[in-house]
């Protein structure tokens, strides 16, 4: 029926989307006393290549737009104020933020396996920390997170 090489590369790909991880990043006004106002939360996340992650608007007003991704990857924007899920097939960094609350440091960071644009990212992150008027060391926190190869 099925070749050997046939029957492995389908039994691989089905076991990479049975272990695929579903993450969820809630937009928030207000996190935690020390995380303050305007949050992605969690604002970084280190996913495997076939992971989802769907931007859940839990208070009004907000969206998730890319502002670097991995080379192969196609940028997105969330329309406000609605659920959205973007699957991962790309190893590199996201780096995104809220399109109305940029300006208050509404960033966020998802590394997908080895972060193969870093040196993209550090490049373009100063242009995107000089629009944050409220919280820009937030964007460095979440540099320093990123865990590089």
């Amino acid at each position: 029926m099925f070749s050997k090489p046939l029957m492995l590369l389908l039994l691989t790909s089905l076991s990479s989307l049975a272990f695929a991880k579903e993450w969820q990043v809630q937009m928030l006004n207000y996190g935690a006393a020390n995380e303050g106002g305007m949050i992605f939360q969690p604002a970084y996340i280190h996913a495997d290549i076939g992971d989802t992650v769907t931007f859940i608007p839990t208070h009004s007003g907000h969206n998730a737009q890319s502002y670097v991704v991995p080379k192969e990857a196609k940028k997105w924007k969330t329309p406000l104020d609605k659920e959205y899920t973007l699957r991962l097939d790309q190893e590199g960094i996201h780096l995104y933020y809220c399109t109305p609350h940029l300006m208050m440091g509404m960033v966020g960071i998802i590394q997908v396996g080895e972060a193969k644009n870093l040196s993209v990212v550090q490049q373009k992150a100063p242009r995107l920390r000089s629009k944050m008027a409220l919280k820009p060391a937030r964007i460095d926190d979440l540099l320093a997170m990123i865990q590089a190869p």
